[in-house]
């Protein structure tokens, strides 16, 4: 049988060095990880978590992956934000939090992990749900980040809506369907925000059974039509949660496209 690419969400990883907070709520908070080696220092990282933005899913799952890129001399920062099934969560807390956290955390970082933090815009690093918070957050504060690496991101909210992606994970993200609540789509929703500024590799698995790959392909397609500076990446053989995992076949290609993002800032 093969390996249950779940795993990842709970496989234990290093603790952070240290945990940061960029506001007064429990959640708005982000662990930092130090850079190893002695290179010269980098720009942020932040990484951006999935789990549908419900609360039943924290930053913790995705330990192995940030303790992966540290051990790529990044600094790192996991950052949590408020979720849906928690008071201030969904619209707007959810995407406040993260406009916040994405602004305050390079400041943050570089005063907590002094020498190891570049001062330039951090690249936002999101899976899921995370990489339609990374992308919302490129195109809302393009000034305060560098470059975006989106892994299976739900780049369409009405679309995922429509689908019914995690039983209802959209409406209540934003409180309603586009028919109920528009403004929120036109404020929220990647799709209505093209074309972005900021230079994205987005990253998707043919085999995607919870963001269907048709998101990122149609998503990606009509910024590249708008004159974004954008790319698709197509993973064959690829499931959801391999895009996190630093065992699986397809992190060299997530290393490489991280690079790639780097050397350009």
């Amino acid at each position: 049988m093969p390996p249950d690419p779940r795993a990842v969400l709970t496989r234990p990883a290093p603790e952070p060095e240290v945990t940061v907070a960029y506001g007064e709520h429990p959640d708005q908070i982000a662990d930092l990880r130090r850079p190893a080696g002695e290179g010269p220092p980098q720009p942020l990282l932040i990484v951006l978590h999935g789990g549908f933005w419900r609360v039943e899913y924290d930053r913790r799952h995705t330990g192995p992956l940030a303790a992966a890129l540290a051990a790529l001399g990044h600094p790192v920062a996991q950052l949590e934000y408020r979720r849906t099934g928690q008071p201030g969560g969904g619209w707007p807390g959810t995407l406040t939090d993260v406009l916040a956290g994405v602004s305050a955390l390079p400041g943050l970082a570089a005063a907590a992990l002094p020498g190891q933090v570049a001062p330039a815009p951090p690249i936002l690093i999101g899976h899921s749900a995370g990489g339609h918070l990374a992308l919302y957050a490129a195109a809302r504060a393009p000034d305060a980040v560098g470059a975006v690496l989106a892994l299976a991101p739900v780049a369409d909210l009405a679309e995922a809506y429509r689908l019914d992606l995690d039983a209802g994970a959209v409406a209540a993200l934003l409180g309603g369907g586009p028919a109920d609540v528009p403004e929120r789509y036109a404020e929220a929703d990647p799709r209505a925000l093209i074309p972005s500024t900021i230079r994205t590799v987005v990253m998707h698995g043919t085999l995607d059974q919870q963001v269907p790959i048709a998101l990122s392909r149609a998503y990606v397609a009509t910024a590249q039509q708008a004159g974004a500076d954008m790319h698709l990446v197509e993973l064959p053989e690829c499931e959801h949660f391999g895009l996190i995992d630093p065992t699986s076949t397809v992190w060299p290609k997530i290393t490489s496209a991280l690079r790639s993002l780097n050397e350009d800032q």
